[in-house]
């Protein structure tokens, strides 16, 4: 009986195939999901947190990244209020898929100068663009939502307080995304050979 032989997986790639694939992306969908659990109050009324979306973009691509972080977003959702499920759509295409498609992208223009500073740089800019989003939409809330004496309804603060007090703590959050991510991506390359480019 023929058994599937792993191949080379590229950034953009559905990633590595093979028996252990699945498995091993499972394994770091659960790191995400758990680092995703560790939320830093900011102000500007929302919180910072170690994404890991762009270790399963750069490891398994664009599509499965989006759907196990949409995963374990959803879960923090339903399991913790974390986020919120009303948030979830916004949070899950922010990080999710923006983010992840940032760091495709970011590891695509990088990889050929070094590839282990790309890999650092894609995790920093998937925060970031993942918080600018987020920031964005959060910021849009007291104009699209307010009552007659316009008041905010739901979320007072507007982007001048919500862009600076969510993306210059996320700045630092990156850098601690971005050297996980080197961890991660430097161990799976040198234990299995099929996450090899």
């Amino acid at each position: 009986m023929p058994t599937a032989s792993p191949s080379r997986a590229r950034p953009g790639s559905c990633g590595p195939t093979g028996p252990n694939a699945l498995p091993r992306l499972a394994t770091l969908t659960a790191l995400a999901y758990g680092l995703g659990l560790v939320m830093l109050p900011l102000p500007g009324g929302t919180s910072g947190h170690v994404l890991g979306v762009a270790m399963l973009a750069l490891l398994f691509g664009w599509r499965l990244a989006f759907l196990s972080h949409g995963l374990v977003l959803l879960l923090q959702a339903l399991l913790f209020g974390a986020g919120g499920i009303t948030a979830w759509p916004v949070n899950a295409l922010a990080m999710g898929g923006a983010g992840a498609a940032s760091a495709l992208l970011s590891f695509g223009l990088l990889r050929r100068w070094n590839e282990t500073l790309a890999v650092a740089v894609a995790a920093w800019v998937s925060v970031m663009v993942s918080a600018a989003l987020v920031a964005a939409v959060l910021g849009l809330q007291p104009v699209i939502a307010h009552g007659p004496d316009g008041s905010p309804r739901f979320f007072p603060f507007g982007w001048s307080v919500v862009l600076p007090a969510v993306l210059l703590p996320h700045a630092l959050i990156g850098l601690a995304e971005a050297a996980l991510t080197v961890l991660v991506w430097r161990h799976l390359r040198r234990r299995h050979p099929e996450f090899a480019r």
